[in-house]
């Protein structure tokens, strides 16, 4: 029995050592030299305080800020200790109601708008975090950021292009604009036309 005991044991150690410790430490030592934004939650910063994350939307109502897509967590929007859909299917009363909510808002913050909403403005990921809107979405709030600002539309369509993320590899997935990254460079827009 004790020729059993002891090697299980022994082995028991080595591997807690080396898959709890070793392993772990060497990852985490390699991730902040290759990536460092990854490692520590790629958190962006206003006046050094962290205010968000690319990783994870937020939710913006004014007029003055694009809006990403909704989220469905609960208890608050963007909870990502509960990320979560709402699994609705399109027959679902409670979905129709939500999307038409959620039209309505938009129309009632940019009554002159005529595009047709892109279905992300309307519509919940599957995570309820994401923090990235379609090209179309950015393009259906242009004007009405624009005007809000008092900023010309060519301005804030440059700051569009420049936050556009591309497809991986130029093929996998579609273009994409992270709303915070995007939101805080308009922000930072109005404070170099203030100075």
């Amino acid at each position: 029995m004790q020729t059993v005991i002891r090697p299980a044991l022994v082995l028991l150690f080595v591997f807690t050592i080396i898959t709890g410790l070793i392993y772990p430490i060497s990852l985490t030592g390699l991730g902040t030299q290759w990536f460092p934004a990854s490692v520590t939650g790629s958190l962006l910063y206003r006046d050094k305080q962290p205010i968000g994350s690319t990783l994870i939307g937020q939710a913006f109502h004014r007029a003055d800020y694009f809006w990403g897509r909704p989220s469905a967590t609960f208890p608050t929007p963007y909870n990502a200790s509960a990320s979560a859909a709402s699994n609705f299917a399109p027959s679902n009363p409670a979905l129709v109601e939500a999307v038409k909510a959620r039209i309505a808002a938009l129309k009632a913050v940019d009554p002159n708008n005529t595009m047709p909403i892109p279905i992300d403005l309307v519509t919940a990921s599957a995570s309820g975090l994401d923090p990235h809107i379609s090209l179309a979405a950015a393009q259906y709030q242009l004007s009405r950021v624009a005007k809000a600002r008092q900023l010309p539309v060519e301005q804030v369509q440059a700051l569009i292009e420049r936050y556009t993320e591309l497809p991986f590899l130029g093929i996998l997935g579609e273009a994409q604009i992270n709303v915070l990254a995007l939101n805080l460079a308009l922000d930072a827009e109005k404070k170099q036309l203030i100075q």
